[in-house]
């Protein structure tokens, strides 16, 4: 009986270590001067300086999909595409989460279907954007980015492969 315990003891502490973090508003305040600062080293073209900035504020707030975007795009400046491939499935994986939790908020579903095109799956973006909207028929911007081809505008964009690994 000792043992089965040890084994549910030893399973429960696992799990209970598999629970996300939570972000406190000083990690919050952090990760935005360390995004400004970011910001300030891609107008000067500083990539290195920038990656590790955007690595940073990353880490301080693992939920903001925008920053994990904005480290993929200078790992790819910086001629690193497995890097940059990691950071947008993050971001992925934060669009899913916060999608998770407000799955009403249109912006956050074409911003996952932008980030799903860069990872080379616009089927699956299209596949997300027609749900999204299937499930909340009366959103005009879902309803007026399918009527106006928003995903074969962002499929066909040049800017698009530059920043896609």
């Amino acid at each position: 009986m000792i043992p089965r315990s040890a084994l549910l003891l030893a399973v429960a502490l696992a799990l209970a270590g598999c629970h996300r973090k939570e972000i406190s508003t000083r990690d919050r305040e952090e990760a935005a001067n360390v995004l400004s600062e970011g910001e300030f080293a891609v107008t000067m073209k500083d990539w290195p300086r920038a990656e590790g900035l955007y690595a940073k504020a990353a880490e301080l707030a693992p939920d903001r999909a925008d920053t994990w975007m904005n480290l993929g795009i200078v790992r790819m400046r910086m001629n690193n595409p497995a890097g940059a491939r990691s950071a947008y499935k993050s971001a992925l994986s934060a669009y899913n989460a916060h999608l998770d939790h407000e799955p009403g908020d249109s912006e956050s579903v074409i911003r996952k279907a932008y980030v799903l095109v860069i990872l080379g799956r616009p089927d699956d973006a299209r596949a997300a954007v027609e749900q999204a909207q299937a499930q909340h028929p009366d959103d005009r911007r879902l309803r007026g980015f399918i009527e106006n081809k928003g995903m074969d505008a962002m499929v066909a964009d040049p800017g698009l492969k530059s920043i896609s690994p």
